[in-house]
């Protein structure tokens, strides 16, 4: 990868797992990194001060992607710690696994508000706030494409942020910025669930 020195990143769910990962590599490859977390500032922390260990500049910010008010104080964090964005990637997700008959209204609110609004208000931030050629990123999941039972409720959420950002491409490409999926398959770490085969 290129040098990322002078730019500045925003990192939804790094605290652990796929976006800890992201937000480590972004800080080696020279990115000012806001690490964002919704429940865990130790270990938010703790990836700050290995981003600043090896030579970067990172912070942390506590927020959820399901409170538009959260997001904007992420921006606005950013922002003014770190300097205008040129990279946003939204990892955050909620999952529930039931059978379809099974599902209730408050895994329906809790799923969707994480992966749908949640997708929707990071995608406009992103949209208002990243600089001319910066580079968007949603994550989403291969089981948009390899439905599984019990899986349907996440599936179809993920689904939904893939949309939006393949919209926003078409949106704000004109501005040189970039808006793409990463749709990765099962991942081993700390807050993996797995469906029923």
């Amino acid at each position: 990868m290129s040098s990322l020195t002078g730019k500045v990143a925003v990192v939804t769910a790094s605290s652990r797992g796929i976006g800890r990962s992201i937000a480590l590599r972004l800080g080696r490859d020279g990115a000012a990194v806001a690490v964002n977390y919704v429940a865990s500032p130790e270990k938010a922390e703790a990836v700050v001060k290995e981003i600043i260990a090896g030579g970067g500049r990172s912070i942390a910010i506590q927020g959820s992607v399901a409170d538009r008010a959260d997001v904007t104080r992420l921006f606005d964090e950013t922002e003014k710690q770190l300097g205008s964005i040129d990279i946003v990637v939204n990892v955050a997700g909620a999952a529930s696994y039931k059978l379809h008959t099974d599902l209730t209204d408050e895994d329906l609110d809790k799923v969707f508000a994480v992966n749908v609004k949640g997708a929707v208000y990071m995608l406009q931030a992103a949209a208002h706030r990243v600089k001319d050629g910066g580079r968007i990123v949603q994550f989403s999941t291969g089981a948009t494409k390899q439905p599984r039972i019990t899986g349907g409720l996440y599936a179809a959420s993920k689904a939904a942020g893939e949309q939006f950002a393949f919209a926003l491409a078409k949106e704000i490409g004109q501005r040189q910025v970039t808006v793409n999926v990463v749709s990765p398959g099962v991942t081993d770490t700390d807050g993996l669930i797995l469906p029923q085969p």
